[in-house]
């Protein structure tokens, strides 16, 4: 099934599966994917999915529509292609036989280009598979949720506010990262202010975000 994955500055945040003939992109709640950004118009892009193929179509955007750096108003999406919008990119991955590069992709999706997964020979992944799962919870310390706790089951789990602060809690196959995905405030972990690129956490870290704080526990 052909998916789309969403991300910012390197942080992925969404996988959204194409199962529908038409899926909309926009700013606007009622997309089926929001884009929550003000480069992005309220009905920006739509994709049209017939059979294998998948095509995006520009709606008369205001900052347009590119896929591999080039404007398009509609354009048939092979896999590997990326879509820009805004700072917004998602990577059209098809799973189906002859759609792309699809398959290393996935094994790279979480990390930024030059980072150290391409050093791990493809011939070894035993290791990993063989390693116990990674587990994590969230706790909710202060705010109209405290004490609520939340597993980290999904590879990304995301914290904030929309339009104020968000951030992104990663599950990477050496343990969890925390990066700023959009907003002004910058989160806090364990009182200071993290920096632009990922950064690991470890059991008992406290993050703080849009005056909530949060504790990090690893099982």
């Amino acid at each position: 099934m052909p998916k789309m994955v969403v991300s910012v500055d390197g942080v992925v945040i969404k996988e959204v599966p194409l199962t529908k003939e038409r899926t909309t992109l926009g700013r606007r709640p009622y997309n089926d994917v929001v884009i929550d950004n003000l480069a992005v118009s309220g009905e920006h892009a739509l994709l049209h999915m017939a059979g294998d193929d998948v095509e995006i179509e520009d709606l008369g955007s205001t900052n347009g529509t590119h896929v591999n750096g080039k404007s398009v108003k509609r354009h048939k999406l092979r896999g590997g292609d990326t879509i820009e919008l805004g700072r917004y990119k998602i990577r059209f991955v098809d799973e189906a036989p002859g759609g792309g590069h699809a398959v290393d992709f996935e094994k790279t999706m979480l990390f930024k280009p030059g980072m150290a997964l391409p050093k791990v020979p493809n011939s070894r992944p035993a290791p990993l598979m063989a390693s116990t799962p990674l587990q994590a919870d969230v706790k909710v310390l202060s705010g109209a949720a405290a004490g609520r706790q939340v597993s980290l089951v999904k590879v990304v789990t995301t914290i904030g506010k929309p339009g104020v602060a968000v951030a992104a809690i990663t599950k990477r196959h050496h343990g969890f990262v925390l990066a700023h995905v959009e907003g002004d405030e910058t989160p806090m972990l364990n009182g200071e202010q993290i920096s632009k690129d990922p950064v690991p956490l470890k059991d008992g870290d406290r993050i703080e975000i849009v005056g909530t704080t949060m504790l990090f526990i690893q099982r």
